[in-house]
């Protein structure tokens, strides 16, 4: 049997001028708890970055992008840390209406029936009001379709948000740094938002109209059976997480993975899943670099990314 190697637990010393890179260093040496998580994860995700092969999947649920962590994500996409991204319609409907309007700081325990009143929805202590949403994408996307769908009928999902990435008017845009940057956005539910709607509305004009969903299915066939390594920072659960995993097992599974979450095991939920119930599905490799962060995505995140722009910009 071979000896037990032990590392000895190593007290943070803050100092002034201190970068994000060397506290996260400094985590690492800390011993615990889901600080020196955080360090193993930044220190996997610059290995999966720099890896040559190697297809560097991002997923995550539309929610952060309401917040200014949608900051974080389009620096990722600039910076050159992602090949394809898999989310959820409402990250399509956040981006496209932040573009064009605002959203507002707001509280987790204000009246929701006062905010109602005033025309206003609450994303957890973000403040949409309607005059920022919905009628925001209708008017910009329903333009766009007429633009987008005047010569094809039968379009994939990320060919048609690759197509109002491109027509979007500023560089501060998920979509149009997508597809400045060639990185192809997947979304599988695409009828679950706002986005979806719009769709659904210009259909109702326009019954020729097809959304080629196995077109998107088969690009990522493609993608993850061709690349020498794959690997993924996921944030949140849902559908998007579950595709990059999906298919990721039909070629051996991921050979890096982050996930980064706020659920909990004990309810059996995808969410709650931690990275090494995949390896049971072949969905990540037993020998893979990963890790599990415990924590709201909206702090971990823009750690993680502002550690990697230290190490890598």
């Amino acid at each position: 049997m071979s000896e037990l190697e032990l590392v000895a637990v190593e007290d943070i010393k803050v100092k002034k001028g201190m970068t994000v890179n060397e506290m996260l260093e400094a985590m690492g040496r800390s011993g615990g708890f889901t600080a020196q998580k955080l360090a193993d994860a930044t220190d996997i995700a610059e290995k999966m970055i720099k890896k040559k092969g190697c297809l560097r999947i991002l997923s995550f649920p539309a929610c952060i992008m309401a917040t200014g962590t949608r900051g974080i994500l389009i620096d990722m996409v600039k910076n050159h840390m992602v090949d394809l991204i898999i989310t959820t319609c409402g990250t399509l409907d956040h981006d496209i209406s932040r573009t064009f309007a605002a959203y507002y700081k707001g509280d987790f325990m204000m009246d929701d029936a006062r905010l109602r009143r005033h025309s206003v929805s609450r994303l957890g202590n973000v403040l949409v009001p309607d005059s920022c949403y919905g009628i925001v994408l209708e008017d910009n996307l329903l333009p766009m379709f007429d633009e987008i769908f005047k010569d094809r009928k039968d379009m994939t999902t990320h060919e048609i948000i690759d197509e109002v990435g491109r027509r979007m008017p500023s560089e501060d845009s998920l979509l149009y740094q997508c597809h400045a940057n060639k990185v192809p956005i997947v979304v599988p539910g695409i009828t679950d938002g706002s986005f979806g709607s719009q769709l659904w509305t210009y259909y109702q004009m326009h019954r020729n109209l097809r959304v080629d969903l196995f077109g998107d299915e088969q690009m990522l066939a493609e993608m993850t059976n061709d690349a020498k390594y794959t690997g993924a920072i996921i944030i949140g659960g849902g559908i998007s997480k579950h595709h990059v995993i999906w298919w990721n097992q039909f070629r051996g599974g991921l050979d890096f993975c982050i996930y980064l979450t706020t659920a909990q095991e004990y309810d059996g939920s995808l969410s709650g899943a931690a990275i090494r119930e995949a390896v049971s599905w072949g969905k990540v490799k037993s020998n893979a670099k990963k890790m599990t962060v415990e924590g709201d995505a909206t702090i971990t995140l823009p750690l993680i990314y502002a550690g990697l722009a230290d190490r890598l910009l």
